[in-house]
């Protein structure tokens, strides 16, 4: 895992199933998914004419809490950043955007801990939504209201 104190989560995960529920969106897609090293499950909203995502293909998930290479955080809201998501967008520094194929901003909305040990952070990325479940242990990071970067390439 990267040791990098801006990335919260990171595995590789395998598509199960893709709009198991059937389709609602045109260009929406939800995988069903299930990560090869942490034992946990995604449920995941992805802009398919964007990322394209099959049944059985393989990818990596990072949530950060910034796009930065460095160990530093940025601050929550925009403009009090030094270094925000508009400079890297524009070419202006490099960040870890640049490793992925698929880059999405959100805010934690939800976080359950009711089942003890098994614990659910629901990340909302402009209506796209995002639940990741599994050990308390590999989601202890996520704080509601915070703001979330979810980065996937295709492995």
């Amino acid at each position: 895992m990267d040791k990098r104190e801006n990335i919260l989560f990171t595995d590789t995960f395998e598509a199960k199933e893709i709009n198991k529920e059937g389709k609602v969106f045109d260009r929406v897609s939800r995988i069903d998914g299930r990560s090869q090293t942490h034992d946990m499950s995604l449920i995941l909203d992805i802009n398919s004419e964007l990322y394209p995502v099959d049944a059985g293909d393989k990818f990596k998930l990072t949530l950060a809490s910034s796009l930065s290479l460095t160990d530093t955080k940025e601050q929550a809201a925009f403009g009090k950043a030094e270094a925000n998501w508009r400079s890297y967008i524009n070419g202006e520094e490099r960040s870890l955007a640049d490793d992925y194929d698929y880059v999405m901003f959100g805010r934690v909305y939800r976080y359950d801990d009711a089942s003890g040990s098994k614990v659910s952070a629901f990340v909302s990325f402009g209506g796209l939504l995002m639940c990741l479940e599994g050990d308390i242990r590999h989601l202890q990071n996520f704080v509601v209201g915070d703001t979330v970067y979810l980065l996937m390439k295709t492995i």
